[in-house]
Parts: C-alpha cells; sequence; structure tokens
C-alpha cells in the first residue's frame, strides 16, 4: 500500500460536535476503494453523520451496486485496476445522472483529475486528508444535490389546495386521484429538504391584529 494511502492519514477528530442524527436527512452514500481498510474508516465516519453506507472493493463491484440501488452520493478512489474510478464515474452519471461523484487520488493524478471534472465529477479529494476535510466536501455536495431537487420540485405543477394548502401528486395515477400530503411532507420526501413553518409580514400583520381584537390590553 502506498504511504500516502495509508489507513493512518485518516484521523478523528474529537472537537467537533456529532449532530443529532434523527434530525438530519439520511443520504444513500456508496464509498469504492480497493483498499478495504480505507473504505471502513470513511465509512465509519459518515455513519456517525446518520448517513446510510454502501462499500465496494473494486469497481467492477461499485457499477454492480450502481445497477440494482439508488445513491445520492459515490466517493471512488481513481486509481483501481482492472475498473478505474473514471469508469465509476461515468457508470454513475450514465446510470443515475443526479448523483454526486467525488474523486479521491493522490497529488500525482492531476490530468486523471481534469478529465474527471471534465466528466461531470462534482469534486475531487487529494491524498491523505484530514476526515473533516472529507466531511466538508460531502456536505458541500450533498447541499448542491439538495437544491437541485429541491428546484426540480418547484418546476413541478403541482395541484395545491386553496383551503389548506396541501399538494396533490398524480404522479402514476389518473389525474386527480393521487395522494393529498402537507407541503412539509411532499418537500422532505422528494428533496429530503425539511421546511420551517413561520410568518411572512403581511400574514404576521393580520395575525397580531386578530390578537389584539380577540385580547386587546
Amino acid at each position: 500500500m502506498n504511504s500516502q494511502n495509508r489507513p493512518g492519514t485518516y484521523r478523528f477528530s474529537d472537537s467537533v460536535d456529532m449532530p443529532d442524527k434523527n434530525k438530519m436527512p439520511k443520504y444513500a452514500i456508496l464509498l469504492v476503494d480497493d483498499e478495504p481498510t480505507i473504505t471502513k474508516i470513511i465509512g465509519s465516519y459518515l455513519e456517525r453523520y446518520g448517513h446510510e453506507i454502501t462499500t465496494a472493493d473494486n469497481g467492477e463491484k461499485a457499477i454492480e451496486w450502481l445497477n440494482r440501488s439508488s445513491f445520492d452520493l459515490v466517493i471512488t478512489d481513481l486509481i483501481m485496476t482492472p475498473v478505474s474510478g473514471i469508469e465509476v464515474l461515468k457508470a454513475s452519471k450514465r446510470i443515475h445522472p443526479e448523483t454526486m461523484v467525488i474523486l479521491l487520488t493522490g497529488f500525482g493524478n492531476m490530468d486523471s483529475v481534469i478529465e474527471a471534472l471534465r466528466l461531470d465529477a462534482d469534486d475531487y479529494l487529494l491524498k491523505p486528508f484530514d476526515l473533516e476535510e472529507m466531511y466538508f466536501r460531502v456536505s458541500r455536495c450533498l447541499e448542491k444535490l439538495k437544491l437541485r431537487r429541491k428546484i426540480k420540485v418547484y418546476e413541478r405543477i403541482l395541484p395545491v389546495c386553496c383551503i389548506c394548502k396541501r399538494i396533490r401528486d398524480d404522479r402514476g395515477r389518473a389525474p386527480g386521484t393521487g395522494e393529498w400530503m402537507s407541503m412539509e411532507k411532499y418537500m422532505y420526501r422528494e428533496a429530503k429538504v425539511d421546511i420551517t413553518s413561520t410568518y411572512c409580514p403581511e400574514c404576521k400583520k393580520k395575525a397580531m391584529d386578530e390578537l389584539n381584537r380577540e385580547f386587546p390590553k
């Protein structure tokens, strides 16, 4: 194993406060590296943030996973044989164009990194790296993914009840027969986006006026 790939280079940080898993969206992440110790260390770290981790110890197995499952993010080593990280990237973008892909590579492989970026890789990370840096890159990719999904949700024309504001989802059903659900439920199901309820300035004023009328000082 190359010295820059040895497991000791990937460090946990006890100074970082871990978030509450129950309050975080759970994303499906595929880790691909021909060094199982690396996938184990990175996978254990990302599982601490509530993500669902699947591992593959070569590019061929990674493509098999992509053909039978859907992932939000793929993190793959660049230099593998016989199926390289570039091939994993191409397969991922072909099978699931929405899936984000991060490439892991050493300092001497920048030409391959440039090729990967041209093939729509979403980010890359140079070995050796700190696990906190890994988390930052993963979080940034997942934020981009969430934004893309949110835009797609808003681009759809959805029936909305003018009284209760629930949404009717007619996909896969005859028009008008879909399930009615809250905006919060729909947004979380489609884009894993949590909605915080609040008042716009006009509604806040109306609500305060009604309270003042009902409960005068």
